[in-house]
């Protein structure tokens, strides 16, 4: 009922999820203070604009063309949901025109389709001549048309997941019903756990479209885990003799705190994120933590229930009955491990350490995402790198802000234009002494103003009887993308030599890029200066998510070893259990950079792949760590380690492989269903861990430390005392 409820009353993920990661920035990040000073400009939500772009592939735009163009952009200001709509003039070949569109959007993760929609409509409504071409891009329309093309997409991956997950049950269960009683709660979870977090963003909560990706594939992974884990302990129990209620409660007695801490260490792991200062980590978080708490709550009240409604039913056509096998392969594999611990040891380090060697080629990378192939918004930036020079090389924006307008100082414009053009960092510079490719001298520029008045109130065409020639007339009005109306802020496209625009070297040039500017702001006398553009957020967002990386890391190790000292009542078992999985995210993170940079090409790791790996590297594979070591501490009481190792990994082998491959697939779904390098990469690299986790470090690694360490793995608990010689395997 509360997911019906939830469903039906509160907001859905996709109507407050943002997908321009600028905007979870710092409000002090550097680029964030820049774009503030960029508000004269642009709207200082930039995520809410859009560029209406008018073209003319054959030859220049003639008076019908321009007559075209007024009236498109006369209808979009008077549309519902647009701000303004201001005219950014002609490109240098004289072939296209541009305005930007300022409007009320909140800048969501679906864009704004009906507003968009209504704007391309203009474009028919027109009348255009043949030959002129309108296009809407900017970041509204590209929002709007990839929420459209990746829909389908994210309607997939949940599909093919569900799909995915009742094939593989079917697979290990043998039984009708018992893959559908597994599923019901990670479903009914996911349907409550969606409207719970978009109602919780209404108080503050960031949630990205990363919080949409994942959500579904997390839930239904470990939501399955815990089903498999109790289903699987009841036959256990049945087949030891137990009739089907006892044997549930045997098998709560004995899982439920299981399945308690290794959610508790999911959730632990996830809420950390909440201290991290770029706030698409600090919603994510605690997003996926709020699913995981709904999901456990389930696991503890739903799935029981289900399971005792169904009671022997549950695993037919099989049928479980005293006396059958407990335990499984998985025991005779351990039973090899712990008699030479030592060499399985120095083989798994090895097999860890070979792939880990990908991390030397290791860069990052995906700090932006563009328009849809064959879609409108692509269409216009296409357009737009045709006929804007500094369009099709992704400029970034110099800004100084004076205290005075310029026109009381023309000096110190002239002086900063000199200087940044002298820059050996730069390549080319643009600015409002050559606005569209036509240079301007300061005193033509402050003669003009005097005549003119503001460039942005300036008709398209010069009226009737105006004595300023045509040319220094669209040069002056193409000034107004660089002077501010009130004369005080003043920007300047700029281009690095380091490399091109989202390239590693063109990023990691931005503070030496910052830092020349601020020397010309004080040469100038600016009272203020900002680099925007897509380097500098890239810097920034970079430099944010390593810093909480780095941050948040001893603070999840932390919290994960107080849960495993408590569970395990050891202050031993914490530190291996949690080096063995750093090994893996070691691992599967070196693996990823060799597949993706070396194999596939990609420029780099997509930048949240790092952390979220770290976290639920840690999380779930501390999840599994906890599955087989209380079941170890369980055997333990009755017998000596190195055989309750054997027994335990027999009795849990089956259950921990099966929960693995389920958990992995769904992120191995995410890989294939998603439409985006961030999907391919992050899919993957998860699911390879989890792999790594499931049949190297709980197979191989755990076991030998374990056995090597004897009974101080449980020091200082009772189990550490000395007692009677431990049996030979």
């Amino acid at each position: 009922m509360g997911a019906i409820a939830a469903s039906r009353f509160l907001p859905s993920l996709s109507t407050v999820s943002q997908s321009n990661n600028a905007v979870f920035l710092p409000a002090g990040a550097p680029s964030q203070h820049a774009a503030a000073l960029a508000a004269p400009f642009q709207t200082s939500n930039v995520g809410t604009t859009a560029l209406i772009i008018a073209s003319r592939s054959g030859g220049k735009l003639d008076s019908s063309d321009d007559a075209a163009i007024d009236r498109v952009e006369q209808a979009t200001a008077g549309l519902p949901g647009v701000v303004s709509v201001r005219d950014q003039g002609r490109s240098a070949d004289g072939q296209a025109r541009k305005a930007l569109v300022v409007t009320e959007s909140n800048g969501g993760n679906t864009g704004n389709p009906d507003l968009i929609s209504s704007i391309r409509a203009q474009f028919a409504a027109a009348n255009a001549p043949p030959g002129l071409t309108f296009n809407l891009t900017g970041p509204l329309a590209v929002t709007t048309d990839a929420a459209a093309s990746g829909s389908q997409t994210g309607t997939n991956i949940r599909v093919f997941s569900v799909v995915f997950v009742i094939v593989l049950l079917f697979v290990v269960y043998r039984s009708v019903l018992a893959p559908l009683v597994t599923l019901i709660p990670a479903v009914m979870s996911l349907v409550l756990a969606g409207p719970v977090i978009a109602e919780a963003s209404k108080a503050g909560l960031p949630v990205s479209v990363a919080t949409q990706t994942l959500l579904p594939v997390l839930l239904l992974g470990a939501g399955t885990d815990y089903g498999l884990l109790l289903v699987f302990r009841v036959r256990e129990e049945i087949r030891r003799g137990s009739a089907p209620k006892g044997a549930l409660v045997t098998a709560m007695s004995r899982v439920g705190l299981s399945i308690g801490y290794s959610a508790a260490t999911v959730i632990a792991a996830l809420a950390c994120l909440g201290l991290a200062s770029f706030s698409l980590y600090r919603g994510l978080g605690p997003s996926l933590a709020v699913g995981v708490a709904v999901m456990l709550v389930a696991a503890l009240t739903l799935l029981p229930a289900l399971v005792a409604i169904f009671g022997r039913a549950l695993f037919w056509p099989s049928r479980p009955k005293a006396g059958q096998q407990t335990t499984g392969a998985w025991g005779r594999v351990a039973t090899r491990v712990v008699r030479r611990p030592w060499v399985v040891l120095v083989a798994g380090v090895i097999l860890f350490g070979a792939p880990a060697l990908g991390l030397v080629a290791f860069s990052t990378g995906g700090f932006t995402s563009g328009a849809p192939a064959g879609s409108d918004s692509a269409a216009g930036s296409a357009a737009i790198a045709a006929h804007f020079p500094t369009g099709n090389s992704n400029p970034e924006t110099l800004l100084l802000r004076f205290d005075t307008p310029i026109w009381a100082h023309p000096e110190s414009l002239s002086r900063a234009s000199d200087m940044l053009s002298a820059e050996p960092g730069l390549s080319s510079v643009s600015g409002p002494l050559d606005p569209n490719g036509t240079p301007l001298t300061i005193d033509q520029l402050v003669s003009l103003h005097a005549q003119l008045g503001p460039a942005d109130a300036l008709p398209p065409s010069p009226p009737a009887g105006a004595s300023v020639p045509a040319s220094a007339y669209q040069a002056y009005r193409a000034t107004a993308q660089f002077i501010s109306r009130d004369g005080t802020t003043v920007q300047f496209y700029a281009v690095a030599t380091a490399g091109a625009a989202g390239s590693q070297p063109a990023i990691h040039a931005v503070p030496a890029l910052r830092a020349a500017l601020d020397s010309v702001a004080r040469a100038v006398g600016a009272a203020d200066s900002g680099v925007i553009g897509l380097d500098s957020v890239a810097y920034d967002i970079d430099h944010y998510s390593t810093r909480d990386l780095l941050a948040i890391a001893p603070v999840v190790l932390a919290a994960l070893a107080i849960l495993l000292a408590v569970l395990l009542r050891s202050l031993v078992a914490p530190i291996y259990l949690i080096v063995t999985v750093g090994l893996s995210y070691l691992a599967a993170l070196g693996a990823a950079s060799f597949v993706f940079i070396h194999i596939a090409g990609d420029a780099g790791i997509n930048f949240v792949i790092p952390i979220l790996l770290f976290i639920f590297a840690m999380a779930l594979g501390e999840d599994y760590n906890i599955l087989l070591m209380t079941r170890v501490r369980e055997e333990a009481h009755d017998h000596p380690l190195r055989e309750a190792l054997a027994r335990a990994i027999g009795h849990t082998g089956g259950t921990i492989t099966s929960a693995g491959l389920i958990l992995a697939g769904t992120f191995t779904v995410l890989a294939i269903a998603g439409n985006s390098a961030q999907s391919r990469q992050l899919g993957f690299t998860i699911a390879f861990a989890i792999l790594l986790d499931t049949f190297f470090v709980r197979t191989l690694l755990v076991p030998s430390v374990a056995a090597l360490l004897g009974r101080w793995n449980w020091w200082p608990s009772k189990l550490a005392r000395p007692t009677s010689p431990p049996a030979r395997i």
